[in-house]
């Protein structure tokens, strides 16, 4: 900082500074006797007038330059009016040079960091910089909306809890090479990670000693899940339709082999274990399409009173062939959301044509939606603030509690005969549950046996302007 004292601050302590070996010679002679104290005095005063003189008028030129040369690190000060001519003149005309050399050079270097900042930034994964303390130096924005925005300075265990990753860590900043540690991330949406921790070469100015990287590879995780759970779960529910095909097929061909009556009876069960198939083939696919694209929720505001109104329209001959009412109330200042249209179609088909099939005879399916200030915990912060739900509620037989947890799961059911009697395939509340996970909402269930079920979708809103 510039300094802020006047020039006839310093004038006198500077006198008597270049006048003491004088002044110190005069008094000695006085104190041996050579000369009379008041001659002593008298030239102590002289001296301290001449050497006042000369340098008075240097002064403000000093004062001038040391204000420039404090001022070399403040770009903002501005440039001070100095002598034309002189050594003084030389001296500011130089250090102006280097005032100014200096200002490029630190903007030329906060460019520069900008630049790498930004960089960071714009990387997909998230990225970390660690002391020689594992306390976080610097963080790209994805690592900040991955653990959150006060990262830096915090220590990595703070808020990154898997001891496999910290191991590594502490190994590297140790001196050890790099590792990859395979980790996986909670949440509504649980996402794998591949974390890398590379030493680096120098350390940095900002005393970083370590890097650590994080890859999503929970897409490729998802594929090799999913192709072993599709060969899986395929072979085990399309065993028992094949058997009866192949059954019958051999039944044709011998002892019914012109039983026209037993021709009509057998081709009728084939079709319907053939469609069974189809059923569930297309089902296994619309689940594993649903589970790949989990991780990128849908962006896009869809009106809810228009698309329930447009399934319950498509699901009402359903609903009249049981004698079952469907009842849709929908309020008119309801509230955009943030969803895909196809996915909140089949989302809303499968329960209610669920409520439809489990329902009492004659009875009635309820369809309420409505803005709500608070959705569940599992939707997160932000998403289940002023958020919209839908209710189906059916009048059927209730499940029993201890059936409700595993609802979502694939291939559950409560009645196994009665489920595909139905034309169930036991894939649709699983489907409808990853679709929900993918629009960063939840799915409710609630039942009483003998009264009902009621199985409520929560969803995110689009705010008030439009975002």
């Amino acid at each position: 900082m510039p300094s802020t004292k006047n020039p006839s601050d310093r004038f006198l302590p500077v006198t008597l500074a270049l006048s003491a070996p004088a002044l110190a010679i005069l008094f000695l002679l006085a104190l041996l006797h050579q000369i009379h104290a008041g001659v002593a005095l008298g030239g102590g005063l002289a001296v301290l007038a001449a050497t006042g003189l000369m340098i008075r008028k240097h002064m403000a030129e000093l004062m001038a330059a040391e204000t420039l040369a404090r001022s070399l690190d403040d770009a903002a000060v501005p440039p001070l009016t100095v002598p034309q001519q002189g050594w003084v003149a030389d001296l500011a005309s130089d250090l102006a040079r280097l005032r100014t050399n200096w200002s490029r050079e630190l903007r030329t270097q906060y460019a520069v960091a900008g630049s790498h900042e930004t960089v960071l930034d714009s990387l997909p994964d998230p990225l970390l910089l660690l002391d020689e303390k594992r306390r976080v130096v610097r963080a790209n924005l994805t690592a900040r909306k991955l653990f959150g925005r006060d990262l830096k300075e915090r220590d990595l265990a703070q808020f990154l809890r898997d001891p496999e990753v910290l191991d590594a860590v502490g190994t590297v900043l140790a001196g050890g090479p790099g590792q990859e540690v395979p980790f996986e991330s909670p949440g509504s949406v649980m996402r794998i990670f591949l974390a890398r921790i590379e030493p680096l070469p120098v350390k940095a100015l900002d005393n970083a000693k370590a890097l650590l990287t994080f890859h999503d590879i929970t897409a490729l995780k998802r594929i090799e899940q999913m192709r072993a759970d599709f060969v899986a779960n395929a072979s085990h529910e399309l065993r028992t339709p094949l058997a009866t095909l192949s059954g019958f097929i051999e039944t044709l061909q011998g002892p019914a082999k012109d039983d026209a009556e037993a021709h009509d009876k057998f081709l009728a069960i084939m079709h319907e274990q053939t469609s069974r198939m189809t059923r569930l083939v297309q089902d296994l696919l619309s689940l594993s399409r649903v589970e790949l694209n989990e991780l990128t929720p849908p962006t896009s505001p869809v009106d809810l009173r228009e698309l329930l109104q447009s399934v319950t329209d498509g699901l009402d001959l359903t609903a009249k062939s049981k004698q079952e009412i469907l009842i849709l109330s929908v309020p008119p200042n309801l509230p955009r959301v943030i969803g895909d249209t196809d996915e909140l179609t089949q989302i809303f088909q499968n329960l209610i044509d669920n409520a439809i099939k489990y329902g009492r005879l004659g009875g009635t399916v309820t369809i309420e939606a409505r803005r709500i200030e608070k959705g569940p915990m599992t939707m997160g912060s932000e998403a289940r603030q002023d958020c919209v739900s839908v209710t189906v509620v059916d009048e059927g037989e209730g499940i029993a509690k201890e059936h409700l947890p595993r609802l979502t799961e694939r291939f559950y059911r409560v009645d196994t005969a009665r489920s595909r009697a139905m034309g169930g395939t036991g894939l649709g509340l699983a489907i409808v549950k990853h679709m929900v996970n993918r629009h960063r909402g939840a799915l409710q269930i609630e039942s009483t046996q003998g009264v009902g079920s009621r199985f409520t979708v929560f969803l995110p809103r689009v705010s008030d302007d439009g975002q």
